[in-house]
């Protein structure tokens, strides 16, 4: 009992150096409840079936990334405890001094330690249930769902699951508390106080040689890293990371060598107010914790990209997909099968049955009615036919910049033929789909592209008057840039190019595939979603329904395509806002849990500035500016980091379309403000507590 009342009382005298502390564990705590709750948030509800099936793949990646979070943040909880423990070396040395023993004292910590777990864990359960249903709103939104029935959501497993990887987290920091206590000696333990951290003063020649090749060493690794992200072979990227930790490693070690050479040059900067005081204390702290600050570096570089291609993607997806489906469906089907069929590869050979060789000569629609599908369900529809010719490939459309797409594109068979279709089936669909027609001359063709990586390679051949021969007549370009419309409806642009000929050029005997494009004829989603029902339970009764082989057709809906997309945008967002905010809060709990050690070991200090003249004002800001610099200085080379790896990002994503670098960047920057200054203030306020003078 006595026991009991003393670790209560020792937790409510440190509640300054707990509070860090705390708040880590609650965040921790919270964020861990609100994405192993969504399970809850989707029975809470009204979805339709393929929407719960997306969520529930979510959730099923969400449990995987729990178990790396739960490693960060056990880490993070771990570090943070030694940190605390250690700024009570003295407090623990009078415990043994006055007759208690090593069994006693860990018994106090074991004590305490499961007093502030087990405050720490009710709080952050009841953030996160709170905020749970912030998120249910958020997956609500995302998925369109109605919210008349939701209720107040509380997941048991969430709270089951949370509790038990926490409650194992906190069982080895006791364990670990009770071996760190069991090797202390009483003489180290009074003279904690008395210690300083070794600090190796370096060379400062040798440190600016050192900056100066970290800084040739990360310009190398950004080079490697814009490159060898399109390469094939992954060499080049894995080089770029491994110099890009070196590279940080040794600018850290090299700052502090220098970096107070460098503004005690400037006696104007150095002299002002207690800025000889503050530089020096910062130095010696980044001369201290090299190995702590690339940690927070790198931790914050992956932040910064986690959130902003998260956010990037997500934005992006959603943006295009009204652009990009501007038909209720659309079926393609391959013509006049051959008995054997090799892909151009070489790799895959397929063998087709007679049936599936006389259904490939039938007409989509017809194929549809022959299986019982009605074409009033849709109020318009367009069927058009698709060639290829020997003479229009890949390498005789992009001639002029054959070099560049085979260094961009390595995968990209130069030899294959291209997609053409004639004037008019192009004009009768984007009639459907309620875009501009085109018209050419007889001697002229014009290319579809949307795909931004391969239409700037197309409209520079464009632009430079690539001509086409078929059957040795040449047809010039009618415009000089592709244009960007669609011809299958799709989840994002990935258009990469068909050739639009006039009608007279093409021959019946090319055609190798049909496209059907149609309209639902329905008003509310409810209807719509009724046709495309009837659909899909046609296709689902097997591989042929009255000769009908549907293997032969690939079917593409508006209505799964905005599913789909939203389901992978939703997973990236979410994956990426775990992460980003786990990473986020375990670098800015370690450097304020630094500091608030610090500003407790170095109290002595403050008293000194005070004794020769300085008030409460000069200190105050000699804090905030210390404690300031601090904070920043990893950021700083995050953000170097980060306009590269975004750089980098935004090609890898490029495959989903065009990028809004700028809007996720702001979003970026709210949600590092909001967490990142918010401990940095709780980190200023807690410190100027600490070096109070009644304290």
């Amino acid at each position: 009992m006595m026991s009991f009342k003393l670790a209560f009382k020792n937790m409510k005298k440190n509640m300054k150096d707990y509070v860090i502390y705390f708040i880590t564990l609650v965040l921790g705590v919270a964020i861990f409840y609100i994405f192993n709750s969504m399970d809850e948030q989707q029975a809470a509800l009204d979805l339709s079936i393929s929407k719960q099936q997306i969520i529930e793949l979510m959730i099923q990646v969400l449990g995987m990334v729990s178990v790396f979070v739960t490693l960060v943040l056990g880490f993070l909880i771990v570090y943070a405890n030694n940190f605390l423990i250690k700024r009570r070396k003295k407090e623990f040395g009078l415990y043994m001094l006055l007759g208690m023993g090593r069994r006693n004292i860990s018994v106090i910590l074991l004590l305490e330690t499961l007093l502030i777990g087990i405050f720490s864990l009710a709080v952050g359960l009841i953030v996160g249930i709170f905020g749970s249903q912030l998120m249910s709103i958020l997956v609500a939104k995302l998925f369109e769902a109605d919210m008349e029935e939701y209720r107040f959501i509380f997941s048991q497993s969430a709270m089951l699951k949370t509790i038990i990887y926490f409650a194992g987290i906190y069982l080895i920091v006791m364990i670990l508390n009770l071996f760190t206590v069991a090797k202390y000696k009483l003489i180290d333990l009074l003279n904690a106080g008395k210690k300083n951290e070794k600090v190796i003063l370096r060379n400062p020649v040798i440190s600016v040689i050192i900056f100066i090749i970290s800084i040739a060493v990360l310009g190398y690794a950004y080079y490697l890293a814009i490159t060898g992200v399109t390469s094939p072979v992954p060499d080049k990227f894995m080089t770029a990371i491994g110099l890009g930790v070196v590279g940080t490693f040794m600018f850290f070690y090299s700052l502090s060598g220098f970096a107070l050479k460098l503004v005690q040059a400037s006696k104007k900067i150095y002299l002002k107010d207690l800025n000889m005081f503050v530089l020096r204390q910062t130095n010696s702290k980044i001369n201290t914790t090299v190995f702590s600050m690339s940690i927070i570096c790198l931790l914050l570089f992956f932040t910064i990209c986690i959130f902003s291609s998260a956010i990037s993607l997500n934005n992006s997806l959603n943006a295009q997909l009204k652009e990009m489906n501007p038909a209720d469906i659309t079926i393609t089907k391959l013509y006049n099968l051959p008995e054997t069929y090799t892909s151009s590869n070489g790799r895959d050979t397929f063998n087709y049955t007679d049936e599936q060789r006389a259904d490939s000569l039938v007409p989509i629609m017809e194929s549809l009615e022959k299986v019982g599908f009605d074409k009033s369900n849709l109020s318009d529809y367009v069927e058009i036919s698709e060639y290829q010719i020997d003479e229009i490939t890949v390498k005789d459309t992009l001639g002029p910049v054959l070099e560049g797409i085979s260094r961009d594109f390595p995968a990209l068979e130069l030899d294959y033929s291209e997609t053409v279709i004639k004037l008019s089936d192009y004009n009768r669909l984007q009639k459907l789909y309620g875009r501009s027609e085109i018209s050419l001359n007889d001697d002229e063709y014009a290319v579809v592209c949307n795909y931004d990586a391969m239409k700037s390679y197309r409209d520079t051949s464009l632009s430079m008057g690539t001509k086409l021969t078929v059957e040795g007549k040449e047809y010039k370009p009618a415009f000089d840039e592709c244009i960007n419309t669609v011809i299958t409806i799709s989840t994002q642009a990935m258009e990469t190019g068909t050739i639009i000929l006039p009608d007279e050029a093409i021959k019946e005997e090319w055609k190798y595939s049909m496209l059907l494009s149609g309209i639902y004829n329905g008003q509310t989603d409810e209807e719509k979603q009724a046709i495309e029902n009837k659909i899909i339970e046609i296709a689902s009764e097997g591989e042929a329904v009255n000769n009908v082989i549907f293997e032969n057709m690939s079917a593409f809906t508006k209505i799964t395509n905005y599913e789909s997309s939203v389901g992978i945008s939703a997973t990236v967002t979410f994956i990426g806002l775990y992460l980003g905010i786990t990473f986020l809060i375990s670098s800015a709990a370690i450097l304020a849990l630094k500091e608030l050690s610090d500003s407790s070991d170095n109290k002595e200090r403050y008293k000194v500035l005070r004794r020769i003249g300085a008030d409460e004002k000069m200190i105050n800001k000699a804090l905030f500016k210390q404690i300031a610099i601090f904070f920043m200085i990893p950021l700083f080379l995050a953000i170097i980091h980060s306009i590269f790896g975004m750089k980098v990002a935004s090609i890898i994503l490029s495959v989903f379309g065009k990028q809004d670098i700028f809007g996720s960047i702001v979003m970026t920057a709210i949600i590092m403000v909001a967490i990142y200054g918010g401990y940095f203030f709780a980190t200023y306020y807690g410190s100027k507590n600490i070096i109070k003078e009644d304290n």
